[in-house]
């Protein structure tokens, strides 16, 4: 799957594991959850670590059709992945890529999708809290696999990068929205080729560490992505006194495996089930590189992300820092805001949200139309996080970088 000389002489990179007193703390809870056996080894371990040095080859290739052969354009793509038929001389990269990508595993169930979709949009407001300070800034404690974000200069425009993220979840979680010709699925698919893309420009960046951080972008870091918006969405919803029913935790999972097979995460990594979920995660997160300076910049980014938003007032503004410090907090255990030079607040915001989830959740939600009372109070909570942060206009997704 290599094909660069110097991907081929590095070895292990030196990240995994540099940091294993840390890292093993870190990766206890989710060890824990997992249950027996969580901990991989041999040749299951060796593969997942070699997903350090393994990239979307698929994506790889259609972006060296682009800058290097000039034989396929942007608008050919966009076309493509708009559902437009392919010429019927369309370059091999081209058809290769559309052909994965539209031919989905048999186990994909359309029925499960809408039921998972439905599900985690249901959190409402919560899941947005979850996500940035549970999923984003849990990652950004180690710093092995932040440069990405850093190189590219995305870590000094942390609200509309957020809001870009809340867009594709959005996106994957409306009706239909996983369809081929949804938001959804023609999103997780932009994203997948502007990542191959970014991977193309580090790769021959001179000032790359390959022996410590290995491939930018890699299978290894993907699969403890789409891990953090599965597994860990579901842990710390619960954790705020959300009742998730098993058949909908089973159905969010199916929409997050699909959504990762479609951006090109290794089928055997996907969080097909909550334990297959925690078991990968908690392997992934056991080998985490210690915090880095970009651990810092990104962190505060994201406690601070209100301070960019367009007429929010200053008293709003400080408001929403001390509920982002308490809610991250809390998500991250306490010790966890060290690694992001952030302070620790007493957890008042998190513990206002378990009341208030408890009764609606656990209470409302079993009454006879409750699931209706909760999805429309989910969207309400949707619609009033996007004028605050956005005055009500959602940022553009990122072009890809062609």
């Amino acid at each position: 799957m290599i094909a660069d000389p110097i991907a081929d002489t590095v070895g292990v990179p030196t990240r995994y594991g540099s940091a294993r007193g840390w890292s093993e703390r870190f990766a206890k809870p989710m060890f824990a959850l997992a249950g027996p056996d969580a901990r991989m080894r041999g040749e299951e371990l060796d593969e997942l670590i070699g997903g350090l040095m393994s990239r979307d080859q698929l994506a790889d290739d259609l972006v060296r059709a682009v800058r290097e052969e000039h034989a396929v354009t942007m608008p050919q793509v966009r076309a493509a992945m708009a559902g437009a038929p392919l010429a019927p001389d369309a370059h091999p990269a081209l058809v290769a890529f559309m052909d994965a990508v539209e031919h989905r595993p048999a186990w994909v169930d359309d029925d499960l999708l809408e039921r998972g979709a439905a599900a985690a949009r249901r959190v409402g407001k919560d899941g947005f809290d979850i996500l940035a300070f549970g999923s984003l800034l849990g990652g950004y404690r180690s710093g092995g696999a932040l440069q990405p974000l850093v190189r590219t200069g995305r870590f000094d425009d942390t609200l509309n990068r957020v809001g870009e993220t809340g867009q594709w979840w959005l996106a994957c979680t409306a009706p239909g929205g996983m369809a081929r010709d949804g938001d959804g699925w023609r999103l997780s698919v932009h994203v997948r080729v502007m990542h191959a893309f970014v991977n193309y420009q580090l790769e021959r960046d001179p000032f790359w560490e390959w022996e410590f951080r290995g491939v930018p972008i890699n299978d290894h870091d993907r699969a403890g992505t789409i891990g953090s918006f599965s597994t860990s969405y579901l842990l710390q919803a619960r954790a705020l006194g959300i009742r998730v029913p098993r058949d909908d935790a089973a159905a969010i999972m199916h929409l997050w495996s699909y959504v990762g097979w479609l951006m090109g995460v290794p089928e055997q990594w996907l969080p097909r089930t909550e334990r297959q979920g925690r078991r990968v995660l908690a392997n992934v997160i056991a080998g985490f590189s210690a915090p880095e300076p970009s651990s810092v910049q990104l962190g505060s980014g994201l406690i601070n992300m209100h301070d960019t938003a367009p007429g929010v007032s200053a008293l709003r503004r400080r408001y929403e820092r001390e509920r982002s410090l308490s809610m991250a907090t809390y998500l991250n255990l306490g010790i966890g805001m060290r690694d992001v030079g952030q302070p620790s607040r007493l957890p008042w915001y998190p513990a206002y949200r378990v009341a208030s989830n408890v009764f609606w959740t656990h209470l409302v939600g079993r009454l006879p139309g409750g699931r209706g009372v909760l999805d429309r109070r989910a969207e309400r909570a949707l619609e009033r996080m996007e004028r605050l942060q956005y005055a009500g206009k959602r940022p553009p997704i990122a072009e890809i970088p062609a």
